[in-house]
This record gives C-alpha cells, structure tokens and sequence, in this order.
C-alpha cells in the first residue's frame, strides 16, 4: 500500500462532471473574468462564513497583503504575526511596507501565543495576525481582547481553516478582516491558486474592490486609485462554488480519520493533536511530535507512506529575515515545534485501512527504538 501526505483525486471524483459542465458553460460565454460564477462564489463563501461581504482574490497571500492594505496598515507600521507558520504571514505584512515582528506561539495549539504577543507591542505596533494552523483556531478570546486594549487592527489567517469554528463561530468572527487559501491541498482548494478575504466593514470590501482590479471598481477604465491586478479568475471560482457545497462533508471525513489516528497512536512516545475544548478542528494536517522525527520520516517513506514538514525553519530565523537580528533560543517553543513536528497523511475520504497501515508503521518505528 502506498498512503501519499494528500490524495485530491477522491474528492475530485464527487464533482468532476459538475464542474465539466461549469467550465462547457464558461467557454460558451467566454465569461473568465469577473461574472455570474464570482458573484455566486462569493454570495455563497460569505453565507458560509456567516458574514457580510467575500472577495475573491488570486491567492491567500494577496488576500493577506490586501486587508492589510486596505486596513491602512503600511510603511512605518509593526505587525505581530507568530514566528511558526508559513512565510506569507510575514511576507505579506513586507509587501505592504510594514515590519513583522515575530512572537513565540502556544505549545499545544501551534498558534500565536497571545502572552508573547502583549510582550512585543510597541508604539509602532499597528496589527496583529493570529493564524488558524493546521486546522483549529487560534485562541481568539484574548487575541481579540488583547487588541482591544491595545487598538491593533486584528486580521485573522484562516488560509488552513476553512470550516473550522471557536466557540460555534466560524473563522473570520473576529477581525476586521479574514485572509483565506484556496491552494489545491487545503480543506477548499481551487484548481489553481486563488484566495478570498472576509469581513463585515463595507468600507474595507469597498477598497479591496478597488486594490484587486487596478483600482477600479466600476467603469472600466477610470482608476481611482494606482493599484494591481489580483483577482480570482472566473474558472477557479466555480470550482469553488461547486466544492463549497462538500466541505462540510470532507471536513467530517478528515475528522472521523483523525480520530481513527489519535485511537491508534495514543500510548506512544510523541506528542498527539487535541482539539481545544470549544474548538472544532478540521485537520487541514494531522500534526504529531517527535524528538526523532528525521528517523520516523526515513522509516515511513520506503513503506510508502508521504509525511510532511510544516514547518521545519522559523520564521525568525529564515534567511528572509536574517537582517531583524534574531538569534536561535529567541522563541524556543516555535523552535522546539520546528525540530520535531511531523504531518501524517489526512485527507477526505481516507480509509480506515489507510489510517491502520500508517499508525502501524509508526507504532513498529517505536517499537524498534524502545
């Protein structure tokens, strides 16, 4: 048996011939920017999201780097984003001029630890940008009441969250702003790249309208502003739109396997996954800890079984950021998460067989190193 880290093509199967049809449509009308499918989409994300306004965008990085923007955030400003999580969190606030600055995350969850963050505010300090990792959110209770206190424009990243709730609210309920990822692997993935962000501020929908079309938001060739061109093409929407109405399902399914995994693993010298009480977890990865995660990762791959690093160097300490002047034992729970995390393979419709042949094959690897 050979168990890849993600398997798209199951899921792709439910909705191949839907979205034939949607893209026969397409091509009929040669509509690929813009039009009924964009509308749909984002009328439908923003009902998911149980919020006012969705605007789709051409990745998850550009709908950070957009509500940032469109928040005001820019040259001269601070930004608290956690030092564990992919680069777009930080290179989006680079992008908008802005300075990251980088704060330790809480050792259980992976995400920004809000303790840390109170401890990096500056009179500089402009924002802060919590991110829903692996899918469960961030603690948002005191995030959200840390910003208040402290004024910061809050803006969510729930690029690996999409349908994952804290305490019955889904993503987005907090900030000002939510940047999502639609990248092909995540819970809601496109055929491509393509992103959305979220909020229920009309002014801030209102000018990320005008930020991802040129600054343009009505006459075709009156710009109100000097802008980009970062829009979700009219294809990778509809793929959206179609797949929207599985997620719920494939959410479901990515948490029965992950309860299959926590059952068969549990006993064993590694740290397990847990869902916060009041948090419902969508397992964009299935995430364990290790000391010797290089060696599991070696046994596992000749057995046949894909296993992920996310994430394997800090942010603080990439080269990208080599001229902050950070220094490895600055944030060591993010650097302790860094040496030993290791993703299993997760993924909709993953079989009970599937979930059996990995966890035995890591319980054998234990078993041989006792």
């Amino acid at each position: 048996m050979r168990v890849p880290l993600v398997n798209l093509s199951r899921q792709h199967e439910e909705v191949q011939g839907q979205i034939q049809e949607a893209f026969a449509e397409i091509l009929r009308t040669s509509s690929f920017i813009g039009g009924p499918w964009l509308e749909r989409f984002e009328e439908e994300f923003a009902r998911y999201c149980g919020t006012r306004f969705a605007l789709g965008v051409s990745s998850g990085t550009a709908a950070l780097e957009l509500a940032l923007r469109a928040c005001g955030v820019g040259p001269g400003d601070e930004v608290l984003v956690p030092s564990f999580t992919f680069i777009a969190t930080a290179a989006s606030v680079s992008a908008v001029g802005a300075t990251p600055v980088f704060v330790d995350i809480d050792a259980a969850s992976y995400a920004l630890s809000w303790e840390s963050a109170e401890q990096h505010i500056t009179s500089r300090t402009k924002g802060i940008i919590p991110v829903h990792l692996y899918g469960q959110a961030a603690d948002m209770g005191p995030i959200a009441e840390l910003a208040r206190r402290h004024k910061l424009i809050l803006i969510e990243d729930a690029a690996q969250a999409q349908g994952a709730q804290y305490l019955g609210k889904p993503m987005g309920s907090w900030g000002l702003a939510t940047g999502f990822s639609f990248y092909p692997a995540k819970n809601l993935g496109a055929w491509g790249d393509a992103g959305a962000i979220i909020t229920r501020d009309e002014g801030i929908a209102e000018r990320v309208r005008l930020l991802r079309n040129h600054g343009s938001s009505r006459d075709k060739y009156c710009h109100e502003i000097a802008s980009y061109n970062h829009r979700l093409d009219t294809l990778q929407a509809a793929v959206l739109s179609i797949k929207l109405k599985c997620l719920d399902q494939w959410n479901e399914s990515r948490r029965e396997a992950a309860a299959h995994y926590l059952q068969a693993l549990e006993g064993l010298d590694l740290v397990l996954p847990r869902e916060r009480p009041g948090s419902k977890h969508v397992y964009h990865l299935f995430v364990i800890r290790t000391p010797r995660r290089d060696a599991l990762r070696d046994y596992l791959k000749p057995k046949g079984i894909d296993a992920g690093l996310h994430y394997p160097l800090p942010l603080h300490l990439q080269p990208a950021y080599r001229h902050l002047g950070h220094r490895e034992g600055d944030f060591p729970v993010a650097e302790q998460a860094a040496r030993e995390v290791l993703s299993l393979p997760i993924f909709p419709r993953m079989t009970a067989a599937e979930v059996d042949f990995v966890a035995e094959a890591v319980r054998e690897f234990f078993r041989g190193t006792d």
